[in-house]
């Protein structure tokens, strides 16, 4: 089976990332429709500060692209959002025309990760705003399972990687069992051996982890945490926290993940039954 550097799921089976481009321009909107092609990104464009913002509530975001060409006060409150998510990477378009430089200087003042130059990083401009994306660092900051959880076993560690893969958002145990070559039983099974936590409460403390990360973006309350990864409401991602990790979920912003797992394998790591 091939992989992508996501544990053993297939980019076939991933959820694509999400794209949010803020434009005016048919041009910027060509070229950013070429760099994220469907079957490696979501490209959700939009025209106005709002519509950027609502893609921010409803979708899990992994990177926005702001056009600064001919820059106005709509161009700012667009780009004034990066302050609004700073768990989500934003990048500047341009030209690069001296008439710019001061767009330049304005989105470093707003930590702006980047700035894509027109004709010059059309060609690696999906790689240059994939790699600084919530899903891959999300990804590489937990490829390992932490040594308290007691995944040593190759297949445990394999569908650690695979959870991870999805960044928080809901993931099927069949899907699990099918990417890793096994029956969802002996996958429930097999994880859970040796004393390891159930794999289902697994699966929710990195739904945890990730939705501690968004907890900490000042645009975001609890209720927009629960439907940008797909909780079927806040009372379910409260009721999540209490099982999982013991809390509330308004306390999950004051937590790094390395707190989460501590209060997971304090206590919460596997169901009755």
């Amino acid at each position: 089976m091939t992989t992508d550097g996501a544990g053993a799921i297939p980019r076939s089976l991933l959820p694509s990332p999400l794209v949010a481009l803020f434009t005016m321009r048919e041009r910027a909107r060509t070229m950013m429709r070429t760099a994220f092609p469907r079957r490696r990104a979501r490209l959700t464009l939009t025209r106005t500060p709002e519509e950027l913002d609502a893609v921010f509530r409803g979708s899990l975001v992994d990177a926005a692209i702001v056009d600064l060409a001919g820059a106005q006060e709509e161009t700012w409150r667009a780009a004034a959002l990066a302050r609004e998510f700073p768990s989500v990477p934003f990048f500047g378009l341009t030209a690069l025309r001296a008439a710019e430089a001061s767009a330049v200087s304005q989105c470093a003042s707003l930590d702006f990760a980047d700035v894509l130059v027109e004709s010059v990083d059309d060609a690696v401009a999906r790689d240059i705003v994939l790699r600084s994306g919530f899903s891959t660092r999300f990804n590489l900051a937990l490829a390992q399972p932490p040594e308290t959880l007691g995944l040593a076993a190759p297949l445990q560690r394999s569908a650690w990687q695979c959870i991870v893969a999805w960044s928080g958002r809901p993931v099927r145990t069949q899907l699990l069992a099918d990417a890793l070559g096994v029956t969802r039983e002996h996958l429930s099974r097999s994880f859970a051996a040796e004393g390891a936590p159930n794999l289902k409460r697994v699966i929710d403390l990195v739904r945890l982890i990730a939705a501690a990360e968004l907890a900490k973006n000042p645009g975001y309350d609890v209720r927009d945490v629960a439907e940008v990864l797909d909780f079927a409401s806040s009372s379910h991602l409260s009721s999540t926290a209490q099982r999982v990790v013991g809390m509330k979920p308004a306390s999950l912003a004051r937590l790094r993940a390395v707190d989460l797992i501590d209060r997971f394998s304090r206590g919460h790591a596997r169901s009755r039954g």
